[in-house]
């Protein structure tokens, strides 16, 4: 009875945050799903297949995040940042730079990522838990640490064999 009990407050959890992110998305492609809470905003775009267990994204820049993306838990997006470089005072001012970030299909974040604005995420990429993305991941990437480095790639053949075959989880 208990196990039924917890398997109905996951789903009607799951359902609330899989609906308040379509709610608060400016777009989405098909299928949403939001296991923990996710917070979204009006610049984010959404492919078919996103599946959240728990993001931050902050308001500022656009956001594109493709089709049959996977996030581990308490990832973040971060597309503003305060004025530190050219601004009127220090340590910065009262202005805000807003960059877009892009996510293209098929990348999977592990836990606690971090993606700094202006970023773009290659198709196929894996982002290492706890890493913190500074600057551009290629496709087919396999990337970790702070700052994330390219430390592998996966196999192109076998990744394209998969791709036509639509073996997407």
């Amino acid at each position: 009875m208990i196990a039924q009990m917890t398997r109905l407050l996951r789903h009607a959890r799951t359902t609330y945050y899989s609906f308040m992110v379509k709610r608060n998305c400016k777009s989405y492609a098909g299928k949403i799903i939001a296991h923990r809470r996710t917070v979204v905003n009006k610049n984010v775009v959404l492919g078919h297949n996103v599946n959240f267990n728990g993001m931050i994204i902050t308001p500022g820049g656009n956001v594109v995040i493709g089709n049959n993306f996977h996030s581990g838990c308490e990832c973040m997006i971060i597309t503003a940042y305060h004025n530190y470089d050219a601004g009127d005072a220090i340590p910065y001012d009262d202005s805000i730079v807003c960059r877009d970030v892009t996510i293209e299909d098929n990348v999977w974040l592990g836990n606690r990522v971090i993606i700094l604005a202006g970023i773009t995420i290659g198709e196929g990429a894996v982002i290492q838990a706890g890493s913190v993305v500074t600057n551009d991941i290629p496709a087919l990437a396999v990337a970790g640490g702070h700052p994330a480095r390219v430390f592998k790639y996966r196999n192109r053949e076998h990744y394209y064999r998969l791709k036509e075959l639509k073996k997407f989880n």
